[in-house]
């Protein structure tokens, strides 16, 4: 299907029906809720990409938290891999404030769009790969759109290979692929950067595999990719 704008997208996305077994869990989430949110209404739907549509830097997580973005109905929000990425792109100047809470909070992305390979929150925190596969088609037009992309940051390997399959960079041969790991880059010939990350999930960022220092790295360079010579450079 073809989509005329990023708003289009994001209306496809809310709408989607096409995974059964997530659209169960989502809602049932939704009405259960956890102690600490009893108050609150959930999204429990699919979740757009959020930020600039004239965006150079494009950032790609995994999918929806189930008391994050299926709470709020933003990617990366209300949870502690919200805080870290939002934290970040504030530090290094593509948000106007450090903080995500919901979609009333006044956000705002500047010359960044943040984006996932799935759009339900899983069970588990894990996707199928029929369902990713499913869910491409978002991942697809969102990139055809974001016509401004120079830098893209990959959060994880899921990440990194929805990424290059929506892209349509993804090559069958393993070895000529561009390798997942923290800090990795890969220039391709057209002129795109793909930085990749390990993802700011709990499991990575309470056992010391992803410190601050690492991940701040990562948008330290993003900026420093888009701007290089700029006169107040990116603090490490």
């Amino acid at each position: 299907m073809t989509y005329r704008s990023i708003l289009a997208v994001a209306d496809a996305i809310v709408g989607c029906q096409r995974c059964p077994r997530l659209r169960r869990y989502c809602r049932q989430v939704a009405r259960t809720k956890v102690l600490r949110f009893r108050r609150e209404e959930y999204w429990g739907r699919p979740v757009p990409g959020f930020g600039d549509p004239e965006a150079r830097l494009l950032v790609v997580g995994l999918a929806p938290a189930a008391h994050g973005a299926n709470r709020t109905g933003r990617v990366f929000t209300g949870d502690s891999s919200g805080d870290w990425l939002y934290q970040a792109l504030h530090r290094y100047r593509f948000a106007n404030q450090p903080t995500s809470s919901g979609l009333d909070d006044g956000l705002v992305l500047e010359d960044c769009f943040v984006t996932a390979a799935g759009r339900c929150a899983p069970p588990a925190n894990k996707p199928l790969p029929a369902e990713l596969d499913r869910c491409r088609e978002y991942l697809s037009a969102e990139i055809g759109l974001l016509t401004e992309v120079r830098v893209v940051v990959v959060l994880g390997r899921i990440g990194h290979e929805a990424f290059l399959r929506a892209s349509g960079r993804w090559d069958p041969v393993p070895r000529r692929r561009p390798r997942f790991g923290h800090g990795v880059e890969h220039l391709f010939d057209d002129g795109l950067r793909l930085i990749a990350s390990y993802h700011p999930s709990r499991q990575n960022t309470n056992t010391g595999r992803l410190t601050r220092t690492m991940w701040h790295r990562v948008f330290a360079r993003a900026r420093d990719c888009l701007t290089p010579h700029d006169p107040n450079p990116a603090v490490y």
